[in-house]
């Protein structure tokens, strides 16, 4: 293995990415090596490309009994996700495709072109029962692989042809373009938005978040939504304790000034090898935060990285964590942000005539 291969070295500065290795998935047999083969190259590594595989989807509506979210059901057209967010907890899912969570979570990408296919005979079952359907909330729907591919604006196109409720999770700029589908499904209570924005500064955004939309554009995406009558939910999230969470009031505020109407929180999650890729991160961008940010989160997680039980997850607990969620229940109270978002509606949900239906005579 060449030491040129940049997906394979460990430790080394990537531009324009988020993890700093590519450590084995868990269910690789052996543990990746970088081994020289005897041509050394002097200078930096070539920038990594990002390579799209294609997948076909045999279904796509995936459903959750998780007692705390607020959906349970998803779609997610792809799988990894470009924006190269170091602290993303959808990273360890890449461990099942063979691949690491690290780099190759950002840079080895799959699309699903045939997903508004399956999802629309999903869709026209005959048991199949509505309910709001959550967009996002495993990889981006509108990472920059979206443009060309516009899977999600494909689902998308089908929801609103089925009247069915949808509710979207992104940083991505991109869902702009999809305003002429998603404005009129707003309007009919069938659409929502949640725009994820985790600090307002944007050299930190940069780094941690390296192909993610700038703070401000976010806040400017949030404008747009609420413009074309879209509703907003601002998430501050993930609140990094000692790096980040100083500034839940201003990001607040600055979303509540943008248009958002609602607004939600989570602490950062490191789900298994998110906590190496984070404290890498960690260690060579931030050194001077990594003993406080890691002591904070052991703190909330009984002394562990991460502690992935229901009801303690997402926020965990202690002190510390009832100490953020009495500033954030402070600070949505006094900008005018809700906590909880009007119910999207079921009940315009109809199979429209598919080709080939014999027509009824009444």
């Amino acid at each position: 293995m060449s030491p040129t291969d940049p997906s394979q070295n460990l430790g080394i500065r990537t531009p324009g990415r988020g993890a700093l290795s590519n450590l084995a998935g868990r269910y690789e047999r052996h543990a990746r090596m970088s081994e020289s083969d005897g041509w050394e190259q002097d200078g930096d590594l070539p920038p990594l490309r990002t390579h799209v595989a294609i997948e076909t989807a045999r279904s796509l509506i995936t459903y959750n009994r998780s007692p705390d979210l607020p959906f349970d059901r998803s779609i997610n057209p792809y799988r990894g996700c470009e924006h190269g967010c170091v602290y993303c907890f959808a990273r360890p899912t890449h461990a099942y495709l063979g691949l690491s969570p690290g780099l190759d979570f950002e840079t080895r990408l799959v699309a699903r072109p045939n997903a508004a296919e399956v999802l629309r005979a999903e869709l026209s079952a005959r048991r199949y029962m509505v309910a709001p359907i959550a967009i996002g909330t495993n990889t981006d729907p509108y990472q920059p692989i979206e443009k060309t591919h516009r899977i999600t604006r494909d689902c998308l196109a089908v929801l609103a042809e089925f009247n069915h409720p949808v509710a979207i999770v992104t940083k991505g700029a991109l869902i702009e373009r999809d305003l002429d589908i998603l404005g009129p499904m707003a309007a009919r209570g069938l659409a929502r938005v949640g725009i994820s924005l985790t600090t307002l500064d944007a050299d930190l955004s940069r780094r941690m978040e390296p192909r993610a939309p700038s703070p401000n554009r976010r806040l400017a995406m949030i404008r747009a939504l609420t413009g074309a009558g879209v509703p907003v939910r601002l998430m501050t999230s993930p609140l990094v304790p000692g790096l980040t969470d100083h500034e839940m009031e201003a990001l607040l505020a600055a979303g509540a000034e943008a248009g958002a109407d609602t607004a939600s929180w989570i602490m950062l999650r490191l789900p298994r090898e998110v906590s190496q890729l984070w404290q890498e991160w960690l260690a060579d961008h931030r050194p001077n935060h990594a003993a406080k940010v890691m002591a904070r989160l052991r703190e909330m997680h009984g002394g562990r990285d991460y502690d992935p039980r229901w009801g303690h997850r997402m926020r965990g607990e202690g002190q510390y964590a009832e100490m953020m969620a009495q500033r954030f229940r402070a600070a949505c109270k006094r900008v005018g942000l809700a906590q909880q978002a009007p119910a999207l509606r079921c009940d315009l949900f109809l199979v429209p005539p598919q080709p080939g239906d014999q027509l009824s005579l009444f």
